[in-house]
């Protein structure tokens, strides 16, 4: 949906942004808003040639693991002294009723217990990784402030699951899980003859496996490419909108301020959409595809 705003908006924004009578624009080269995605180390660490230096995505993850984990355990901690119902009991059994929706349908009574644990924090996880990606905050170190003599980054958007990384080690998590709970549940055998539906039988067989080892690779592709494309997208939308496109054109000072004007209204409703619906709905959408693989690894019909 996003792509498409954006493809049909392009052509009307350059319009307005063409000199009069012509369409020849002055790109400003100097900027480069593919920077804002480049991961400069902060703390370079280096053993034994693998690279595990600290850096604006690693920052971020720290940041969401860190409010992850409190939260839950200051959720623990509060549900069992809470003497009467109040808005932090209502905000915490509507967040437990949205994951329970999600995995009760999709497991049973004993993986539901097993795994709810593990599905509810994948998705605080997501969810505030998303969440700070909205959140201006000083983490743009090509650009900086002089604040009396001290420099200080600039301020920046940015998600950690806007780094296909991020995404991918969540999906690999997810993977493995399903695949050791159907090989736990059915034996390794039994697991992978239950890739082939009952009743092929023949030469049908071996085509039909291969095309269930197949979809096993395409859910990493779908669970990771997923989360990553739609808080890119989101991000790219808001930065270009939000002043980047007038900054590349470089337009003069009442061309800028036009297109500035129109881009800052988009750039707004861009940013509201992203924040009231896309965060919560990606971690929403991965979490459900995390129970129903979970739940079909160990089903009896899968």
């Amino acid at each position: 949906m996003r792509a498409r705003l954006l493809a049909l908006a392009t052509p009307f924004v350059l319009a307005l942004a063409a000199p009069a009578g012509a369409f020849a624009l002055n790109i400003n080269e100097n900027y480069k808003p593919q920077n804002e995605f480049k991961l400069e180390p902060w703390i370079s660490i280096d053993i034994g040639g693998l690279d595990l230096s600290i850096n604006k995505a690693v920052f971020y993850v720290i940041v969401a693991s860190i409010l992850t984990c409190v939260v839950m355990i200051w959720v623990g901690r509060r549900m069992t002294s809470i003497g009467r119902p109040g808005y932090f009991q209502v905000i915490v059994e509507g967040y437990y009723g949205l994951v329970q929706g999600i995995t009760k349908g999709n497991l049973d009574g004993k993986m539901l217990r097993r795994w709810f644990p593990f599905l509810a924090a994948i998705f605080l996880f997501i969810w505030f990784s998303n969440m700070l990606g909205y959140l201006p905050l000083p983490t743009n170190t090509e650009h900086k402030v002089d604040i009396f003599g001290l420099q200080i980054p600039s301020f920046a958007l940015y998600a950690a699951t806007a780094n296909l990384s991020v995404p991918l080690i969540l999906t690999f998590c997810v993977v493995l899980s399903y695949h050791y709970e159907g090989i736990r549940a059915k034996g390794l055998v039994r697991y992978l003859k239950g890739w082939v539906p009952a009743g092929v039988e023949g030469p049908a067989v071996f085509p039909i496996f291969l095309i269930e080892v197949i979809s096993h690779f395409v859910r990493i592709v779908s669970l990771s490419v997923r989360l990553f494309a739609n808080i890119l997208a989101g991000h790219l939308l808001i930065l270009f909108m939000g002043g980047g496109l007038v900054v590349l054109l470089n337009l003069g000072i009442f061309g800028s301020a036009v297109l500035g004007l129109i881009t800052g209204t988009m750039a707004v409703a861009f940013f509201i959409f992203e924040v009231g619906l896309v965060a919560t709905l990606q971690a929403f959408i991965f979490t459900t595809l995390a129970a129903i693989y979970l739940g079909g690894a160990v089903a009896e019909e899968h």
